[in-house]
């Protein structure tokens, strides 16, 4: 997704499927989903989502000195303004299919988390950290940095399931995941703009 047309188009169409979500979620009575709505289409409260946030910029933090400690630092790769506005738009789109539709639910609480772990281990192995494709070749890498940050990813994922699926979260509303993601893929180019890895518009 390096072309900035390409990235256009991207924001635009999770700008209109926020849009549907949005609509399901004014047409919900007593903040409870309507048939047909997408996945978390109801309310919650603000102090859960302002916890989710909370929760999801400490991780940022605590990552950012796991990578000071491990000297992995300059590794970083760089970053756009519009590529950040692609990835804070993403989280969206990542919370629906995954914090949505990739969950064992109904099933009972054992059911409920062990597909949480499942699918967090998936989504974490998605993100291109313990792997790249170059010239039509896989290429495994098992760095301190790839083995790290693809564990913060999974501790994310798990942490955005749980504000979904905690008690807490009455009506299994996926603002608090959305707003912890944004808020954290946020944080994450705070900290590239900081350590000099923003290097323009597009």
């Amino acid at each position: 997704m390096d072309s900035p047309l390409i990235q256009l188009c991207f924001l635009g169409i999770v700008a209109y499927v926020f849009y549907l979500w949005l609509s399901d979620l004014k047409k919900n009575k007593g903040g409870v989903a309507v048939p047909g709505a997408l996945p978390g289409a109801s309310s919650t409260s603000f102090k859960w989502i302002a916890i989710g946030v909370i929760g999801a910029v400490t991780l940022v933090i605590a990552e950012t000195i796991g990578e000071n400690v491990l000297g992995v630092s300059s590794e970083q790769t760089s970053m756009t303004l519009l590529l950040a506005l692609v990835t804070i738009a993403a989280g969206f789109g990542e919370e629906l299919i995954f914090r949505g539709y990739l969950v064992v639910q109904n099933k009972g609480s054992s059911t409920l988390w062990l597909s949480v772990l499942a699918f967090s281990i998936i989504f974490a192995l998605i993100h291109p950290y313990l792997w790249s494709w170059e010239d039509g070749t896989l290429h495994i890498i098992l760095t301190s940095k790839a083995i790290f940050s693809t564990s913060v990813v999974l501790l994310n994922s798990i942490w955005f399931y749980y504000l979904r699926f905690s008690v807490f979260n009455e009506n299994k509303s996926l603002w608090p995941c959305i707003a912890a993601h944004a808020s954290s893929n946020a944080a994450v180019f705070v900290v590239k703009l900081a350590q000099g890895h923003v290097s323009g518009l597009y």
